[in-house]
């Protein structure tokens, strides 16, 4: 008894830990990576997992940022709301940027030094937040999930530095 009940829980933990976003995305190869920096600080790396020849935007992609350093989930939210603010296609309303606001809180956390925090991209569909392994929030609003990824990904962004990095097709 004690035996199938060992078996049963290491295929339940087995299981839990593949569940996590590589499940979107099962043919993903690293298509970039670098490291983001303010003020000569390190903040994070960044990884872009997804088919590497396509466009941003045009086809579904990972984005995993690994963190250097501890940042509220307010300060996650605030950082991600002004930037989507900026590089929005045309202005966003306060309504929307509320209902956004929203979004984030529930699909961030806290995070501490060697934290992970992915988001899946779904061209027309939306978005899925993962912490670690831990599905946080799956988005279904396409608008939103555009907007967050030109964060990184926009000719325009803050980080052009990392942009090229992440947009290198591996050979």
């Amino acid at each position: 008894m004690r035996t199938c009940l060992l078996a049963l829980a290491l295929g339940l933990f087995s299981s839990h830990s593949w569940a996590d976003w590589r499940g979107a995305l099962p043919d993903a190869q690293l298509c970039g990576q670098g490291e983001f920096r303010k003020y000569g600080f390190d903040i994070y790396e960044a990884q872009l997992w997804g088919a590497c020849a396509l466009a941003p935007l045009d086809a579904a992609f990972a984005l995993q940022l690994t963190y250097h350093r501890t940042i509220s989930r307010r300060k996650i939210v605030e950082s991600s709301l002004d930037e989507m603010k900026r590089l929005a296609v045309s202005p966003v309303s306060e309504a929307t940027l509320e209902q956004w606001r929203s979004l984030l809180e529930q699909a961030f956390v806290d995070v501490k030094p060697g934290d992970s925090l992915t988001g899946v991209y779904m061209p027309g569909s939306g978005v899925r937040f993962f912490m670690g392994a831990q599905l946080t929030a799956d988005i279904k609003d396409a608008e939103f999930a555009r907007t967050f990824f030109r964060i990184w990904l926009d000719p325009d962004t803050q980080a052009p530095e990392l942009r090229k990095n992440l947009l290198r097709t591996q050979p």
